[in-house]
């Protein structure tokens, strides 16, 4: 597994699962699973876990070692694409296929729908991305900035 993982993400990954080793033995109990992936980034529903913790014949009650762990962690990246997510939202406001949305209706969605935004943090959004609070959003370029990984200091 380590090989679709950068040295950073496997660090990240370990320090993580470590904080759930409570007995201190290299595993972490199965229903900790969902907790340290969701706070590690992905967002599996319970019956991903399942899934999961099946293809690997692990009981509920059961446990699972790093190598386990970094092997669910790629499926579930895998199979979550934010990016994709995101460009098909936008495309359904897109009634007319020309590529972009007004930054009104944006500011809209991103208010009104899903895990709202506030206005400051649109306003905080339009700024990083370059939108004009009274323009059009090309939404394929919108969604590649804002699914780029953030800059490490």
């Amino acid at each position: 597994m380590a090989k679709f993982f950068t040295p950073a993400q496997i660090n990240e990954f370990k320090e993580c699962f470590s904080l759930y080793d409570k007995k201190q033995k290299g595993k972490i109990e199965a229903g900790e699973l969902i907790t340290v992936m969701r706070s590690l980034g992905t967002s599996p529903t319970f019956s991903e876990i399942d899934r999961h913790l099946q293809v690997h014949k692990i009981a509920k009650q059961g446990e699972l070692d790093f190598s386990t762990f970094l092997t669910m962690m790629h499926r579930q990246m895998q199979q979550e694409d934010p990016k994709t997510e995101i460009l098909e939202a936008l495309k359904m406001a897109d009634k007319q296929n020309k590529g972009y949305i007004q930054a009104a209706e944006l500011r809209a969605k991103l208010t009104k729908l899903g895990e709202k935004l506030t206005n400051k943090e649109v306003d905080d959004l339009f700024k990083e991305a370059n939108v004009k609070s009274n323009g059009t959003v090309n939404y394929e370029e919108f969604t590649r900035m804002m699914t780029l990984p953030p800059v490490d200091y």
